[in-house]
């Protein structure tokens, strides 16, 4: 996208073999198939030459290999350069957000932006009219990751509510999930509608608990994110919740092998319940999720126990 748009942009991949098939085909036929890469996409294997070069640094991997990432190309990043995370992910083992790692592992850069909301990278790559936002505590950040990725089929918001963009882009694949499952099982419209509002109910608590607005819910990050992601055909985490849901639980997580789309609310279930349990949050769909995805519990047995909770006021 931003290659199509005349900015000098270099696609960073880890194996040479892979470097090979890219420029050979000159698209990504594995995550983006049918999208060609516009001429002035440079592609590179060495991470920390491209990275040194880069005032712009985007990070757009699964929040899982985040860490080991970051940690190579750390000690190349420029003291003057903007840090941009597109993954929406918490890393399980330490529940940092993606840019509170970023600040860890190269504490020399204070530039971090998150760039989230929804948008399939199919259909951004395509040039289909989408909205992101861009969040950070620099406003000058803010400001120029904004300018450099609006164009005339995306327009990108300013935020400066940095952990509320990024909890609400990894818990709402939590969700999603749950809404997958409730199609898969052929629960209907309603059910879907139910997990959504619900669900959201969930993501807003989470969020001023952690310290973030309320109103970051009910924006792009948020709401948006949220019901693309329930209910978008391309949307991984919708996709495995349909097949647990078809089958009873016995499958779907065999797409989650390396090699193929990632669908980050598996390693989210877990690290978002932890961070619930941190913060003293109730969020039973999470837990729900959590249980089918890790305790084997049958997804007719997670709606059981969800229609089956004590009655309260909505809010």
């Amino acid at each position: 996208m931003l290659a199509r748009s005349g900015v000098e942009t270099t696609l960073c991949v880890r194996r040479t073999d892979q470097l090979e098939a890219l420029a050979r085909e000159r698209e990504n036929r594995t995550y983006l198939p049918g999208v060609a890469f516009p001429p002035g996409l440079a592609l590179s294997s060495d991470w920390r030459a491209a990275v040194a070069r880069a005032r712009i640094v985007v990070m757009a991997v699964p929040s899982r290999y985040a860490r080991a990432v970051v940690k190579n190309v750390a000690q190349s990043i420029r003291n003057d350069a903007v840090m941009v995370n597109a993954a929406k992910g918490i890393e399980e083992q330490t529940l940092q957000t993606m840019t509170e790692m970023m600040a860890e592992l190269a504490p020399h850069n204070r530039a971090y932006v998150v760039l989230s909301g929804p948008g399939f990278a199919a259909e951004v790559a395509c040039g289909k009219p989408a909205a992101l936002v861009a969040a950070s505590r620099n406003e000058d950040a803010a400001w120029t990751v904004q300018h450099l990725f609006a164009s005339r089929s995306l327009r990108v918001y300013r935020s400066a509510d940095v952990i509320g963009v990024e909890l609400a882009g990894a818990a709402k694949n939590v969700i999603a999930i749950a809404a997958g499952i409730s199609d898969g099982l052929e629960l209907g419209s309603s059910a879907r509608a139910a997990v959504i509002t619900r669900g959201l109910a969930e993501l807003a608590r989470l969020i001023e608990a952690a310290g973030g607005r309320r109103e970051t819910v009910m924006g792009l990050a948020g709401l948006g994110d949220l019901v693309l992601t329930c209910t978008g055909e391309l949307s991984r985490n919708r996709s495995l919740g349909l097949a647990l849901g078809r089958s009873g639980g016995t499958q779907g997580l065999g797409a989650e092998q390396e090699g193929r789309p990632v669908a980050e609310g598996v390693s989210n279930a877990r690290a978002i319940r932890g961070l619930a349990r941190r913060h003293g949050v109730e969020m039973p769909i999470v837990d729900a999720v959590y249980r089918t995805l890790y305790e084997a519990e049958p997804p007719k047995a997670m709606v059981e126990e969800l229609l089956g909770r004590a009655l309260k006021a909505e809010f």
